[in-house]
């Protein structure tokens, strides 16, 4: 009688040579096996062109030639000099910059790379600039508007600078104003005075409406039965 017929199944199988072991498959080129890289396994495979990369390898930026190279150098001595003394709109620097001999290729090389890192700023000069006239020079908005474009800022950033404007501070400041030069005005009848407070007034930036009421208030204690009449 056979082991099958006894016991109805296969009798389990032992190996001679002690226990079977694992057969590992070759490790693939670039990955790991259980001992580690093997020189064997590494292989050189050239990877595969991906058509989403662009054929045009000519995209990339340049390196600058030493002829270029120097022509930065120099502009950026020139700008830094510039900076050092005030701060500039890019149209200001890109004129001194003009004026140095630097060429409009450094010019628009040297600009960017002064925005980049903030050196030059049009929407922040502009609205450092409206404070400065409005505070300290006590200046309207027409002759705050006419600063900012004699310094040559981009109009986009004239623009939102003025909207800053306060009308109200504005009529604060003017009546401020003419409070202080009708004093100085004590000589004078009230038609002289209007037109004296009013060129004043004119002269730095206030409207129409603004000079108005800042010199009404202003000669208030002066005021007769006749009508005053702005010329």
């Amino acid at each position: 009688m056979t082991m099958e017929e006894t016991d109805g199944r296969l009798a389990p199988v032992s190996y001679l040579f002690g226990p079977r072991s694992s057969v590992s498959s070759p490790a693939s080129p670039g990955r790991r096996s259980e001992r580690g890289f093997d020189a064997d396994d590494v292989r050189d495979v050239e990877p595969e062109w991906n058509d989403a990369w662009g054929s045009d390898v000519d995209d990339a930026p340049s390196l600058l030639s030493d002829a270029d190279c120097g022509a930065a150098l120099d502009a950026e001595k020139v700008s830094l000099k510039a900076l050092t003394r005030r701060d500039l709109s890019r149209r200001e620097l890109e004129r001194v910059l003009r004026d140095a001999g630097i060429d409009e290729d450094g010019v628009a090389r040297e600009c960017d790379r002064l925005a980049r890192v903030g050196l030059i700023d049009d929407a922040a000069l502009a609205q450092k600039l409206v404070a400065t006239l409005q505070e300290r020079k006590g200046l309207g908005r027409t002759a705050i508007a006419a600063e900012l474009t004699r310094r040559l800022l981009a109009p986009s950033a004239i623009e939102y600078a003025l909207e800053l404007v306060d009308t109200g501070d504005e009529l604060a400041r003017a009546r401020e104003l003419a409070r202080k030069r009708a004093a100085q005005l004590g000589g004078l009848d009230r038609d002289a005075a209007v037109r004296r407070l009013s060129a004043y007034l004119a002269r730095r930036g206030y409207s129409g409406s603004t000079v108005r009421a800042a010199v009404d208030e202003a000669l208030a204690p002066r005021r007769s039965g006749s009508v005053v009449r702005f010329r």
